[in-house]
């Protein structure tokens, strides 16, 4: 008896130990598990870095400048949606003017917001910068050209514009809703301290042959971040920086997510205040030009926002992780991410749309619908 208390007592000591040493992973893990309950998702979004390992984005210099214009004229049924939908900030721009600010749900226009796959369009946005300097060859490259640990997964012989399109083929359940689905495997990665590299390693099912069928899969993104360190041998968070969000001119703080090793959640965890995501759309509208700089290519912007993926005709198209609207009028296009985060750009109008919200019924049939048509509402107002 008193040798099993012994050993009762030892385990409970280890079991302590082990609590104190993983505390910040336990603590993280915890965060992750309770990040959309409803009571705490608002508070959650604006706040990432209290929860999880983060990385800032050094930026300094001129801000792009947000002039105010003349209000813009009232919408029907936009408080209504506002609240159906949980919007948490909404910043609209009408010819680089700021012509509506609205902020939410306890919300202020200093908080950085989790973008989630908005982010894909920023380092889309990177990837074209460094491959107009010849950092990478082609396109048509395949991936583990430039990221070599990619042998022998569901990536090899996939190419760059697989992973782009999000055609690579590889099989990867994306239900956000599932507690074992991939996706919230690799969320758990992230809040354990682990490494999105060696996740990433790890997928080796493949759904389709590479470049053949469309089908929506995060990880992609993280191995165009992958390729992109492999091919400049810098880090994603200086890229960043030094290459898009310094010349563009952000106003505030920006910073990613990141695993247990720093690297940044690049599909998914780029958090900003509202007007500086206004700010990229303005960027994009104006095909990839501030004032005399040419900081993205034009010929990117232009592909990368266009149909590019072989996803079903008449419905929604996907560009180099851009999304285009079903019946999208020339230049219209959008960045979009769960729970309610877009960056809508309509070029005809010289409209730019960012919103972010807490939005638990995204998957609701007809949000998205209801989304869109909002925003074209809004656009209608200047056409």
């Amino acid at each position: 008896m008193r040798r099993s208390i012994k050993i009762l007592g030892a385990a409970l000591l280890l079991i302590a130990a082990l609590a104190v040493w993983k505390r910040e992973e336990i603590g993280r893990l915890q965060a992750v598990l309770g990040l959309f309950d409803a009571d705490t998702i608002v508070a959650n979004f604006s706040h990432m870095d209290r929860a999880f390992v983060s990385r800032d984005i050094a930026v300094s210099g001129p801000v792009m400048a947000l002039p105010a214009g003349p209000a813009m004229p009232a919408v029907a049924g936009l408080a209504e949606w506002q609240a159906a939908r949980s919007v948490t900030a909404m910043v609209v721009l009408h010819d680089g003017a700021l012509v509506a600010e609205d902020y939410r749900l306890g919300t202020g226009p200093m908080d950085q917001r989790i973008s989630w796959s908005v982010a894909k369009s920023y380092l889309s946005a990177l990837f074209g910068i460094v491959l107009a300097e010849g950092l990478i060859d082609d396109i048509n490259d395949p991936v583990t050209k430039y990221a070599p640990t990619l042998l022998g997964t569901a990536y090899d012989g996939a190419t760059i514009r697989d992973v782009l399109t999000m055609q690579s083929g590889a099989a990867f359940d994306e239900d956000y809703l599932d507690f074992w689905s991939d996706i919230n495997k690799m969320g758990r990665v992230m809040a354990l301290g682990q490494s999105m590299d060696g996740f990433t390693v790890g997928v080796t099912d493949r759904e389709k042959p590479p470049g053949t069928a469309w089908q929506y899969v995060s990880i992609d993104t993280h191995v165009i971040g992958m390729v992109m360190r492999g091919a400049t041998g810098r880090a994603i968070v200086d890229l960043m920086g030094e290459k898009l969000l310094h010349p563009l001119g952000i106003e505030a703080r920006a910073y990613y997510v990141a695993d247990g090793l720093g690297e940044p959640f690049v599909l998914g965890g780029l958090n900003m205040i509202t007007r500086d995501y206004a700010r990229l759309g303005q960027l994009f509208l104006q095909r990839g030009q501030v004032g005399d700089r040419q900081i993205v290519p034009a010929a990117w912007v232009d592909a990368s926002t266009s149909r590019q993926a072989n996803t079903v005709p008449g419905d929604i198209g996907y560009g180099y992780q851009w999304w285009v609207p079903e019946g999208a009028a020339p230049g219209e296009f959008l960045a979009r991410g769960i729970y309610g985060q877009y960056i809508y750009i309509n070029r005809s109008a010289g409209v730019v749309i960012a919103v972010n919200s807490a939005d638990r019924g995204f998957r609701d049939v007809g949000s998205a619908q209801s989304n869109m048509a909002m925003f074209r509402s809004i656009a209608a107002l200047y056409q």
